[in-house]
């Protein structure tokens, strides 16, 4: 009896110790990924021409982190796009980075790109942007360096629709043009 009741304890100890082992292994598994820079540096730029309102819709997404950098190396400043004390400056800063980084032309013509605003989803920040005046286009021309800069890494994904037609392509950095014809 008394063999029993030991083994009993033991097996108890054996599983207590095993379920603070695969705790403590999570816990450094969880905070260590969570500490680690991303392994892939990709920003995505969708576009969707609006027959409708005649415009180009642009979203573009980033990882918080990297554009973070980005614009604390190229605007010296406090930057902090997830809880910013002021909005609307962060709103310019990142507004003056995307527009000297991202042109399009339509049909073979420069745009003006107009920046609507930011939100912050997880660990990512999409960019509304927006080109007036777009008849239906037949070819559009992006050059995007976004990133570039500060990521020798860098990859862009460009999606782009018009008509219903979906194209897709990827530029790595130092490439930084893509043309899709409709």
């Amino acid at each position: 009896m008394l063999k029993l009741k030991n083994i009993a304890t033991f097996k108890q100890f054996i599983t207590a110790t095993v379920k603070s082992l695969f705790f403590g292994l999570f816990i450094v598994l969880a905070f260590g990924f969570h500490s680690l820079k991303h392994p892939f540096y990709i920003s995505v730029i969708d576009i969707k021409h609006d027959a409708k309102q005649h415009t180009l819709n642009i979203s573009v997404k980033l990882f918080t982190n990297d554009i973070e950098e980005a614009l604390k190396k190229t605007t010296s400043k406090s930057i902090d796009l997830l809880n910013p004390k002021n909005k609307a400056e962060m709103e310019i800063e990142l507004m003056n980075y995307i527009k000297k980084r991202l042109s399009i032309l339509v049909n073979n013509k420069a745009t003006s790109i107009d920046f609507i605003g930011f939100e912050r989803e997880e660990d990512a920040i999409w960019a509304y942007l927006e080109v007036k005046k777009v008849a239906i286009p037949k070819n559009i021309i992006i050059n995007t360096k976004l990133l570039y800069d500060f990521l020798p890494q860098q990859s862009n994904i460009i999606h782009a629709e018009v008509n219903g037609a979906k194209k897709s392509s990827k530029v790595n950095n130092p490439d930084s043009k893509v043309e899709f014809n409709f």
